[in-house]
């Protein structure tokens, strides 16, 4: 027997059952498009069938999905997940600010449970939202003790995680080559849901001692992934390094890459690398305009990313949303200064979604195992469906419907190597509170340590005077 799309319970989706979406407008991000009323059959972890009018096992659960659109989860590629703790806090910092905040001033004193809160509330803003994969950038890991709590976290929420190791507070062929560390990475045992990445910057100096950051990566098998094109952080000075000793690979993932030259872009081309591009955080916090323009003109691989929800929030629409904008934006501006217009958008919204999703696992590595929904591949996918949203319909264009009009809020079905995490909008056995409450004792221990002042002072950086443009069309004095 076969469970009624009407009378699906939360209850239904057993392990191992099969389950089918019904009536979908499929967007596939593979070979096959889209698919208007397209069914898609998984199984345990992993998408068995796409068409029309699947046949399905007995017992198989269906889920209509009519007036809805069935995607690939989405990727995030660096999010610096252990800051969700401090959210908004530092909405109003420029870049320099937050390198202070964290780098300079009080990131010392995070602990190992307020790295674990800020990860398990992450973790499940990632699954609630439709982020299937995220890769946690997680550079406040001074000791593997840090690690083990970021880790803990990803354990209590079956979303699919990769830990990006890093420590700002040590320099990286120094940390790499700690034997204690050495030891942690052997001692790790990753899995299609839980991968481990290297972790750390390339900043201008004369010498390139990261050299030996790499190769440890190199050597473990591991993917390396850094800030680049940081405007006045990381320039084409690390990356000519990184070139000039061989470790640049399609093995590295370049973040922001918003402020390089010609030279370097092609470098990336042409040794395989992918680039993640956070579009609001380089828009707001300056590591330079957003980079897909330039990263188009090169064939470069993107992937997008939310950076830290201590400045913005998690939701991939917006990050969708503002990159689609912020490339179209640039285009407009570039035609304007030749005193041009341009008739045709070159970035079109099944490109941003392809950055969200097979970009993303490009990214990491894992395009033969996620990021698009084909048979084979694992059952990683997002139902988009609200019946009672005046924005859900009608849907003319589907790629454009998810981009520019959908939202968190219409969200109906998560599912994450096959099982179904949140049906009809709720979560299934994922409660906010352990994470509300794990969060709430990490805000009070910081703001405790770095004492009231510096709290309000570290939330609201002091403006710097500016004078208005006098208006010569003022009204003047009768006199």
């Amino acid at each position: 027997m076969v469970t009624s799309p009407n009378t699906v319970r939360p209850d239904d989706f057993t392990p191992g059952r099969p389950v089918v979406f019904r009536n979908a407008t499929v967007i596939t991000v593979d070979a096959q498009g889209i698919i208007p009323g397209g069914d898609v059959l998984i199984a345990d972890d992993t998408i068995v069938a796409v068409g029309k009018s699947l046949p399905v096992p007995e017992g198989t659960v269906e889920i209509d999905a009519s007036g809805g659109i069935l995607m690939p989860g989405m990727v995030d590629t660096h999010r610096h997940m252990w800051q969700t703790a401090l959210r908004g806090y530092g909405g109003d910092w420029a870049l320099s600010q937050y390198f202070v905040f964290y780098y300079l001033q009080h990131g010392q004193v995070f602990r190992p449970e307020d790295i674990y809160a800020g990860n398990l509330l992450s973790a499940l803003e990632s699954v609630d939202t439709g982020v299937t994969t995220t890769l946690d950038w997680s550079h406040a890991l001074r000791t593997p003790e840090y690690a083990d709590a970021a880790l803990q976290a990803f354990e209590e929420i079956p979303g699919r995680f990769v830990l990006g190791y890093g420590n700002y507070l040590g320099a990286p062929w120094e940390w790499t080559a700690d034997p204690i560390f050495r030891s942690w990475v052997k001692k790790f045992s990753g899995s299609d849901m839980l991968g481990l990445q290297i972790a750390f910057d390339v900043p201008d100096s004369e010498d390139f001692p990261e050299k030996a950051a790499f190769d440890f990566a190199r050597d473990n098998g591991l993917r390396a992934t850094t800030h680049a094109g940081v405007w006045g952080a990381t320039t084409d000075v690390g990356l000519d390094h990184m070139y000039k000793a061989g470790v640049m690979t399609d093995q590295i993932t370049y973040v922001h890459a918003a402020t390089l030259s010609s030279d370097s872009y092609h470098k990336i081309a042409a040794t395989g690398g992918t680039v993640s591009v956070s579009t609001e955080s380089e828009q707001s916090a300056g590591q330079g305009y957003p980079s897909t323009w330039e990263l188009r003109k090169y064939g470069i691989p993107a992937s997008l990313s939310m950076d830290t929800s201590v400045w913005w929030s998690a939701d991939y629409f917006s990050a969708m949303r503002a990159t689609l904008s912020a490339d179209r934006s640039r285009d407009h501006l570039e035609a304007h200064a030749k005193g041009e217009t341009v008739n045709v958008n070159q970035l079109r919204a099944e490109d941003v979604i392809w950055m969200a999703t097979m970009g993303g696992a490009k990214s990491l590595g894992m395009e033969d195992k996620i990021g698009s929904i084909t048979p084979g591949k694992k059952a990683d996918l997002l139902l988009i469906k609200n019946d009672q949203s005046p924005a859900m319909t009608p849907i003319l264009n589907p790629t454009v419907h998810v981009v520019y009009q959908a939202g968190t809020a219409d969200i109906h079905t998560v599912v994450v190597n096959g099982r179904v995490l949140k049906f009809d909008g709720k979560r299934i056995g994922l409660d906010i509170a352990p994470a509300r409450d794990a969060v709430a004792k990490s805000v009070e221990y910081v703001r405790s340590q770095l004492g009231e002042q510096a709290w309000e002072e570290g939330m609201h950086p002091e403006l710097t005077p500016t004078e208005r443009i006098p208006n010569p069309y003022g009204y003047q004095d009768a006199e």
